[in-house]
């Protein structure tokens, strides 16, 4: 199979915001689950469960907020720089087959 050289010279900003806000979503959503646990087990060894399930749970959601929030921020600096740095210079050269 023949393959051919392409070099990707720009990236879509908004492209790789959405990309990394998805990213940040999901981590945002596993982290938020460690931090639910450590917070209700922190409320529960001083003896306040009802309160520790609530405070968790705000955790868990505002955990999946920031990370959504911080990965399109960082998706889009990131897209920018390379925009900026490695566009100038080249960018990146990929070679891709044809599918048969």
């Amino acid at each position: 199979m023949a393959t051919t050289a392409y070099m990707i010279k720009q990236f879509g900003v908004l492209s790789v915001a959405k990309f990394f806000g998805v990213i940040g979503l999901v981590w945002g959503f596993f982290m938020g689950i460690f931090l639910a646990i450590g917070v209700g087990g922190m409320a529960t060894a001083v003896g306040t469960q009802m309160l520790g399930v609530g405070a968790g749970l705000i955790g868990w959601v505002m955990m999946i907020i920031i990370g959504g929030i911080g990965g399109f921020i960082s998706g889009a600096i990131v897209a920018i720089v390379y925009n900026i740095v490695l566009g100038a210079i080249g960018g990146i050269e990929m070679d891709l087959e044809v599918k048969s």
